[in-house]
């Protein structure tokens, strides 16, 4: 460990936030950066427990206490490379990752964790900047083809990890962007756009294929796509919304959240759009649909486009801020969380259920809701809702945004023309070695596990790398995940 008594010395000081009234005004990052004194002190913090439950959140086999410790003694190169060797992608999960080490960390049984999203940041940021990311290519090729389909953060590792194998991988993307979510789902606040092209450019280099604007299925055949490769890897997300559907669903300014997600994210990067597709919070009553981090992203939007008011509702009840005794560490905690989003503004409603959507000449003004209250579960185990009688109201809106989450990944199309197995809840099947039902045919990330973390995702692309690589070799020697 790196400091015995640092974590009785040092508090956890994450580091700081741009100030609210500032950061909605630009679409740049808003943290700023540890001096190297304070990423030090953050990683005296670290116990190098001899059980080490930091990993038990981690999908990743992430080797916290060593890089903290690294970071401790000042050797950054070596605690980048530790970081490194179990995660592609550090500079994605040091921002976007809801950090799930950090609950089951052993000091959060009754103290603050150690801040080791943000270490992950600064390690990477810091490889970045002096020079030691490079590209990595493989000394040699295995005369093996290996496509994948879908550029999120799960293709992405796929990706790497096959193409340092020896495969020549080609990466298919449908849309103009690589990176999938991670290009055009996330704001630029909460991930800046050259973060993902400074990796993607790297792997450019390594001798990733990457074609974009391609539609498999579509502008490449099934047939030609399982003559040209020797095996497939399916990573194209859980991008099926859930809907609501209510009357007046069909009035004009209500929008799925990755409609204006995307668009803004395309705006921000230069892209024209017209006046007659634009959707925009500015000068408008905004109703948010969902609390999760897509309804945090909406917000978080919604401000930095000047809307006059933001309401985000939420069907469930508003959880506590501390951790229930049914909810013990080191479980993921089922707190209430605010997001820098819920910091700069907005009003938060809970037990809220949508009843429908009225207003004239086709444009929404109002949403119809009840109150709700959940009773003891049912026999499924479900807790069981009840409208509270005379609690109806309206909200006067001009925007609805739907961030209720996503199902499963799309069907029609690719999924369907290939044949492949779905599970129960339409997601694809695989089994442990990530192969679906057709010969050949990989998949990994939100497409086989439903909408979740980008360390999932990572580590589900890395599990199918060394699947792949075992198919097509006999044997691998990329490392296996266990998932």
């Amino acid at each position: 460990m790196g400091k015995p008594t640092g974590f009785l010395e040092f508090h956890r000081r994450p580091p700081e936030r741009r100030p609210a009234q500032e950061r909605v005004k630009d679409s740049k990052e808003f943290y700023l950066e540890w001096s190297e004194q304070d990423a030090r002190d953050q990683g005296a913090r670290c116990m190098n427990c001899a059980v080490p439950f930091c990993h038990t959140g981690c999908p990743l086999g992430n080797l916290i206490p060593e890089w903290n410790h690294l970071v401790y003694l000042g050797q950054w190169q070596r605690a980048l490379e530790r970081l490194h060797a179990t995660n592609n992608f550090p500079e994605f999960t040091g921002r976007i990752c809801p950090a799930p080490c950090e609950p089951a960390c052993v000091l959060s049984i009754n103290e603050d964790p150690v801040t080791i999203e943000y270490m992950e940041k600064a390690i990477v940021d810091r490889g970045f900047q002096e020079g030691w990311i490079k590209p990595e290519p493989p000394a040699s090729r295995t005369g093996k083809r290996v496509a994948v389909i879908g550029s999120g953060p799960a293709g992405l590792a796929a990706s790497q990890q096959l193409n340092r194998a020896g495969h020549l991988v080609t990466l298919f993307e449908r849309d103009e962007y690589i990176g999938g979510l991670l290009r055009l789902g996330i704001p630029d606040f909460k991930l800046e756009k050259h973060v993902v092209q400074r990796r993607v450019d790297i792997m450019a280099e390594e001798g990733v294929i990457f074609r974009t604007g391609v539609s498999v299925g579509r502008d490449i055949s099934i047939d030609d796509l399982k003559k040209d490769f020797d095996a497939v890897c399916l990573t194209i997300g859980a991008s099926q919304a859930r809907e609501i559907p209510v009357q007046g669903r069909e009035l004009n300014g209500i929008h799925l959240a990755m409609e204006y997600l995307t668009q803004q994210n395309r705006r921000i990067a230069g892209h024209n759009v017209s006046p007659a597709d634009a959707i925009t919070a500015e000068g408008k009553r905004v109703v948010i649909l969902g609390g999760g981090d897509t309804g945090a992203d909406c917000l978080g939007t919604a401000h930095r486009q000047g809307s006059e008011i933001v309401y985000q509702l939420e069907l469930l009840t508003q959880a506590p801020d501390k951790r229930p005794p049914n909810n013990p560490w080191p479980q993921w905690p089922q707190v209430l969380r605010i997001s820098p989003a819920h910091e700069e503004g907005g009003m938060r409603d809970y037990n809220v259920l949508t009843k429908g959507f009225s207003g004239k000449d086709g444009k929404v003004e109002e949403l119809n809701a009840v109150r709700v209250e959940w009773g003891a579960p049912d026999e499924s185990g479900r807790p069981v809702m009840k409208e509270v009688p005379g609690s109806e109201f309206s909200i006067g809106v001009d925007l609805v945004l739907l961030a209720m989450g996503f199902v499963h990944a799309e069907h029609e199309g690719l999924v369907a023309d290939l044949g492949v197995e779905l599970d129960g809840r339409g997601n694809i099947k695989t089994d442990a070695e990530r192969a679906t039902s057709v010969p050949g045919i990989f998949a990994a990330g939100d497409s086989v596990r439903g909408a979740s973390l980008v360390v999932w995702a990572i580590a589900e692309g890395r599990q199918a790398a060394h699947s792949v690589d075992k198919y097509l070799m006999g044997q691998s020697s990329l490392p296996s995940v266990q998932l």
